[in-house]
């Protein structure tokens, strides 16, 4: 009787064993930056800017329907665009074409937006940059297991998540030095096609035959996007923490501009400053702890014990910020919230490519869990203005200038502690994951 052995993988969906050379770490590290500071620049200081330029009596309004609509295309887009790297077949690989790709259409995207001088145009300038930059993150985050051994993928993940943090503090930073909305946008644009181009020349990309896969079925494509919490219950467990974690995180930055002028007290130009300082603070602290957590968790096996404690601490943060209501306290918070992200972004990263389904989906799969990061913030707003509102007809002070205490203010970041805490919660129910 003959036996005979199984067909081998081909080599882009085999599990990685070599450790990847430190200049592709560094390349990868670079678009990554260019790629997180797309997407903070505006989040953080440019779309609220632009908001009230357009309409200074609406301008939270603007700024929720602008940052929910490009988040629910964020939503459908990075799972969708991953699907399809997982199915590319060229010669350059899986993950380049839309690496490059998304950064060109983002960099197309933002200077789309520093021409909107109308809420529909700010809106499709957004959903634009929404729409290119998925593409390019579902591809730069499947590179990890991808290329990267388990042993080295909280060390990476740290990496990561410094890059995403310099990208944070880079765009709000270009946001508030260039001190024009339209240069900020096509300087961040720049940027971020400038740092993608050290990867696209050494991306160590592997192809995928096209013999490995599968022919395209609309109905089987459809259904590839449920990933069962049934037959994957820790994939779904991990999922679940993602999303209340950045809800918490979502729902603590949303309005941290308009908290600082208008309840803090400070002018909007000093309100400006300070949304830098507070995230060039968040940004260092982020730093010193992200490589050094994700190592040690390398070196001892285990994960969930420092996502669990990150989620506390940040959820810890936001409470800081609802409680204390004034720049001494932000500044701290600010660090606390820091410590917590850094252990988390890099630690969870890790046990998340742990827990995915297979190899030939990870793009996907990585795209749904990025579903977690996404729709935190179609909600946040919603969730944040209805809290704000609410406690505002009731009588509350939403905004109170110099040393008042905003209510809403306090309840908002109170709900963000309290999603952030649900998610530390459900870490304990993974079970395949040390």
């Amino acid at each position: 009787m003959s036996t005979s052995e199984p067909a081998a993988l081909p080599a882009a969906l085999a599990e990685p064993t070599e450790h990847p050379p430190a200049r592709w770490v560094a390349a990868l590290t670079l678009a990554s930056i260019g790629l997180w500071a797309g997407f903070f620049g505006p989040i953080q200081v440019l779309l609220a800017q632009q908001a009230e330029s357009i309409d200074p009596d609406a301008k939270k309004e603007i700024l929720s329907l602008v940052l929910g609509l490009g988040a629910l295309v964020s939503t459908i887009c990075n799972p969708v665009f991953g699907a399809f790297s997982d199915r590319t077949t060229l010669r350059a690989g899986r993950r380049l074409p839309w690496i490059v790709g998304g950064a060109l259409g983002g960099a197309v995207a933002l200077a789309v937006l520093s021409t909107a001088t109308s809420v529909w145009l700010m809106a499709l300038g957004w959903c634009g940059v929404q729409a290119a930059l998925n593409a390019m993150l579902a591809a730069v985050t499947a590179t990890v297991p991808d290329q990267v051994p388990v042993d080295r993928r909280g060390r990476v993940g740290g990496i990561l998540a410094v890059a995403q943090t310099l990208g944070v503090v880079g765009g709000t930073a270009i946001a508030s030095i260039t001190g024009s909305i339209a240069v900020g946008y096509l300087t961040t644009a720049v940027v971020l096609v400038v740092l993608t181009v050290p990867y696209a020349l050494d991306s160590r990309d592997i192809p995928l035959p096209k013999a490995a896969r599968e022919p395209f079925d609309v109905r089987r494509f459809a259904q590839s996007f449920w990933v069962s919490p049934r037959s994957y219950p820790d994939f779904a467990w991990a999922w679940g923490t993602r999303f209340l974690v950045n809800l918490g995180n979502a729902l603590g930055l949303l309005y941290l501009l308009y908290f600082l002028q208008d309840v803090v007290g400070s002018g909007k130009e000093a309100a400006e400053d300070r949304v830098f300082v507070l995230t060039a603070i968040y940004a260092v602290t982020l730093v010193l702890t992200a490589v050094v957590f994700g190592i040690w968790s390398d070196r001892i096996g285990r994960r969930k014990v420092f996502v669990i404690w990150s989620g506390v601490v940040a959820g810890v943060a936001a409470l800081m910020l609802g409680v204390g209501q004034n720049w001494g306290t932000a500044l701290a918070a600010a660090a606390v919230m820091g410590c917590g992200f850094g252990i988390y972004t890099s630690v969870d990263f890790a046990m998340i490519t742990q827990v995915l389904p297979g190899a030939a989906d990870r793009a996907k799969d990585l795209g749904v869990i990025n579903i977690a990061n996404a729709l935190p913030q179609v909600f946040a707003p919603v969730l944040a203005t209805i809290i704000l509102n609410i406690v505002e007809a009731g009588g509350g002070t939403v905004e109170t200038g110099g040393d008042g205490f905003s209510v809403g203010y306090f309840w908002l970041y109170a709900v963000a502690f309290a999603v952030s805490i649900l998610g530390s919660v459900f870490v304990t129910r993974i079970r395949s994951v040390p």
